[in-house]
């Protein structure tokens, strides 16, 4: 398909997300935080761990895992429409990282990820598209905090690759 080979203008792609964005606040609400990939998590561990997943108090009294949790729904349809986007583009590929270290940096990266939305309470995407354009100070620090965080991790993992 012709119209995910070309780039949209940035204000337009702005505007678009914006609606979007407003449209979503309207029939939603705040999102939260990390609430749908936990939830993901959770049915995934009860499938493969069972009932045993009940003596772990989060998900016995915080988290119950349930397929009836709607946000964890945006974000399986983020992700589909990411793999839709990139398989329409032809521009999606496999990826497996080929050596111990890379998979090493990716776990690190993925659990500092998870830690710092908890630590955060808010969700790395809720940030750019909610908090922040509310001018919320705290918006502006996560986002801070992205960025520096993709800046050094992309530090190490080019120079662990370099090696």
């Amino acid at each position: 398909m012709e119209i995910f080979k070309k780039t949209l203008d940035p204000v337009v792609a702005m505007v678009i997300v914006g609606v979007l964005d407003i449209f979503l606040f309207l029939v939603v609400g705040a999102w939260t935080v990390g609430g749908g990939e936990t939830m993901i998590t959770g049915l995934v561990a009860k499938l493969v761990i069972g009932d045993s997943l009940n003596r772990i108090p989060f998900w016995d009294y915080v988290f119950k895992p349930t397929l009836y949790y709607w946000k964890m729904y945006i974000s399986l349809g983020m992700l589909f429409g990411g793999f839709l986007g990139a398989v329409l583009s032809k521009e999606f590929y496999w990826r497996v990282p080929r050596h111990l270290n890379e998979w090493v940096m990716i776990t690190i990266g993925g659990l500092l990820m998870g830690i710092g939305i908890r630590l955060a309470f808010i969700c790395n995407v809720s940030t750019f598209f909610a908090i922040t354009p509310q001018i919320n100070l705290g918006g502006y620090l996560a986002v801070s905090g992205i960025l520096a965080g993709a800046w050094v991790g992309s530090l190490i993992y080019k120079k662990v690759l370099e090696s």
